[in-house]
């Protein structure tokens, strides 16, 4: 089996070798801009920084992406030396043949044939069973290319084929862990289940839908209570593994900033699903109860049910519960293929006679026909990854390269396929950030959407000067830029200062400020008695938030950040006043002057206002550990000992038991298999 899986890396490597060397790619509007700047920020703020402060006015650098990926191409290119687009792309190629093989030991393992397990292997690497269904899918990708690498090259799902490739895993070690109870299986499968939901959330999403199938196929066709017992084990490792990032605030940051990519789910939805899922217990009690051998067909008929329901249901009736149903289509392709390749191999195992000899036939010509239209994919396997060869020219490297020479400490707001690759080379602030995920700050997404959608130059610039920031940079119909998301991007030609004009469509307007630093001296009582924006074109309070900030104290106050969890700001305070700094407020932000712990209250446009005293003072803001992030460390140190002893407790008993047969008179060792 090793050898297989061994044989099987090989060839996904040779079919997508390109990936591996690849540099920039002819793909500017694609989403791993933000896996590679997240790679870069974090080769550079290693081993772990706690705050990210060049997104959305600063949040967490946790609450941004779940860890693996990041971690995994900026240890590459620390390890390698290659630029940080370099090891992404070397990462994505890695996990995507990890992936394949992954196919092969789960087909294998749970139908207990090697030529299921190749066939398996082979057309998750070539083939899509959606394309039958979702021809939107099939006429977007060329040459048939499978959505598992389509997506991947071209929108920049990454993170979820990584993640789709601990999956299998995570299922295989689970079924031998759960039927026969041996602790290096259960550990095995907390630390796959583990490293899918430390990748992405749709990989996670796919394995909180598979994992109770594969418990239910087991207890129902065992009827061992020891099934559910050992099935919490693996979830209550798999959570501990991951404690250390996946904290509460953080799961409450990820669903509220779901409604900003993602429609909600609907009530029949979630009805049509329980009902469905009632069907199924309920037919499988009656069909598999206490039948071991039908423990897989269960698993793999549940799997594909419910993938297809999920998946194929988006298209034919709006079916949502939570996400998007579409991003799991990877998923449904490798259920598909395993659970009709199961199929074909009780077909093909018939007792002999004419029936099993049409059925043979029947096979063979699907198989022969299914495998026939991944030609095209093969003969153009290695076009699909077209560098950029001069990257320096695109509008997405000039605007960022502009401000990183003329206002490198100023904050941006940036949009379209700039915003997307602003921090891959440098690092600027910028308001939003490269994706909608992990935003922290209340008014943001209200702000933005006013800023590029609304019609009012005045709203919108009050919002920029609000929010601390010194420049917009504007894309009409003529540039580059990939998106163009201002529906009128001359909303601001006579309202704003142009500091920069390409002649090409892009332009960079000055936003008026009072002084450049993210911070303000302020008349504290002025700012307690603000209220908050009730909606984006809220143009009186925010003109009363900006009289308060803008036109206060003429006192300038100086930032100078110490690496990424911490600054200091220099100001003069007389009595009565405090320093608002225009970074998203967190209450695990601590503020110190002469030894003293400052009180630190959240704003009305949920910054920081430091109650300082009077007087020149040197004020050291530290983003602190938090509390639950802590107890999450402590979490997971404790469950990776359990996961560890679980190990060695298995290894050393299997080696007792092999030591004892082998020295048991009159018998002789029993043979090994690979």
């Amino acid at each position: 089996m090793a050898l297989d899986c061994a044989l099987i890396l090989i060839l996904a490597a040779a079919l997508v070798w390109p990936l591996f060397q690849a540099g920039y790619l002819r793909n500017w509007g694609s989403i791993e801009s933000t896996f590679i700047a997240d790679a870069r920020f974090l080769a550079e703020h290693w081993p772990h920084p706690r705050w990210q402060p060049l997104w959305y006015c600063g949040t967490r650098f946790d609450y941004i992406y779940p860890p693996a990926l990041r971690y995994g191409a900026a240890g590459i290119a620390l390890l390698l030396s290659l630029r940080p687009v370099e090891a992404y792309h070397t990462y994505a190629a890695l996990l995507f043949c990890m992936g394949i093989a992954a196919v092969y030991l789960l087909a294998r393992v749970g139908s207990g044939s090697r030529a299921v397990g190749w066939f398996s292997a082979v057309a998750a690497a070539l083939l899509s069973p959606t394309f039958l269904f979702l021809r939107s899918f099939r006429e977007d990708s060329p040459w048939m290319v499978p959505p598992r690498l389509w997506v991947l090259v071209q929108y920049g799902e990454g993170p979820h084929i990584a993640s789709l490739a601990w999956l299998p895993l995570a299922l295989v070690l689970a079924w031998i862990g759960l039927r026969r109870g041996r602790p290096l299986a259960l550990a095995g499968a907390a630390v796959a289940a583990a490293l899918v939901v430390s990748h992405n959330f749709y990989g996670a999403t796919a394995l909180a839908m598979l994992y109770p199938v594969l418990v239910w196929s087991l207890w129902v066709t065992l009827r061992e209570r020891r099934v559910w017992l050992r099935a919490a084990l693996v979830a209550g490792l798999a959570y501990g593994l991951t404690a250390f990032w996946l904290v509460p605030s953080y799961v409450e940051v990820t669903l509220r900033n779901m409604r900003l990519v993602a429609q909600p789910g609907n009530a029949p939805s979630v009805a049509l699903l329980a009902a469905a899922s009632v069907l199924f217990a309920l037919a499988t009690n009656r069909w598999a109860r206490g039948k071991a051998e039908l423990a897989w067909p269960v698993f793999l008929a549940g799997g594909a049910a419910l993938f297809a329901l999920t998946v194929l249901g988006r298209f034919a009736f709006n079916f949502r519960v939570m996400g998007e149903p579409h991003r799991l289509v990877p998923e449904l392709d490798m259920l598909l293929i395993v659970s009709a390749l199961e199929v074909m191999r009780r077909w093909w195992n018939r007792p002999p006679g004419l029936r099993r000899l049409a059925a043979r036939t029947a096979i063979s010509a699907v198989t022969v026909l299914s495998f026939a239209t991944a030609g095209g994919f093969l003969r153009h396997a290695w076009e699909l990854y077209p560098p950029e060869r001069d990257y320096e020219q695109r509008v997405e490297y000039r605007m960022q390269q502009w401000m990183a020479r003329h206002m490198p400490e100023a904050r941006a707001l940036v949009c379209g396929s700039v915003r997307f690759w602003y921090n891959a080379w440098n690092n600027l602030a910028q308001v939003g950030g490269g994706s909608e995920q992990g935003i922290s700050h209340a008014y943001l997404p209200m702000a933005q959407w006013e800023i590029i959608q609304g019609t009012d130059p005045e709203t919108a610039a009050a919002w920029l000067a609000s929010l601390g920031a010194d420049a917009v940079i504007v894309h009409d119909r003529q540039s580059q830029e990939i998106y163009h998301d201002f529906p009128d991007p001359k909303k601001f030609a006579g309202a704003l200062e142009v500091l920069y004009d390409d002649g090409e469509g892009n332009t960079i307007y000055r936003v008026p400020r009072r002084f450049p630093a993210p911070a303000r001296v302020v008349d504290r009582k002025q700012v307690e008695a603000l209220r908050s924006p009730r909606s984006g074109d809220d143009l009186a309070a925010l003109q009363a938030y900006l009289a308060a900030v803008e036109q206060g104290p003429a006192a300038p106050a100086a930032i100078a950040w110490h690496g990424s969890d911490a600054f200091s700001v220099r100001a003069k305070l007389e009595p009565g006043q405090a320093v608002l700094v225009q970074v998203t407020h967190d209450a695990a932000w601590r503020a110190y002057a002469a030894g003293r712990r400052l009180a630190i209250r959240r704003d009305p446009l949920d910054f920081m206002l430091v109650e300082a005293p009077p007087g020149e003072q040197e004020i050291r803001m530290v983003f602190e550990l938090p509390l639950e992030n802590i107890a999450g460390r402590a979490l997971s140190t404790l469950s990776a000992l359990a996961v560890l002893g679980m190990a060695l407790w298995d290894v050393r008993k299997r080696r007792a038991a092999s030591t004892a047969r082998t020295r048991s008179p009159g018998r002789a060792a029993a043979p090994t298999t690979s």
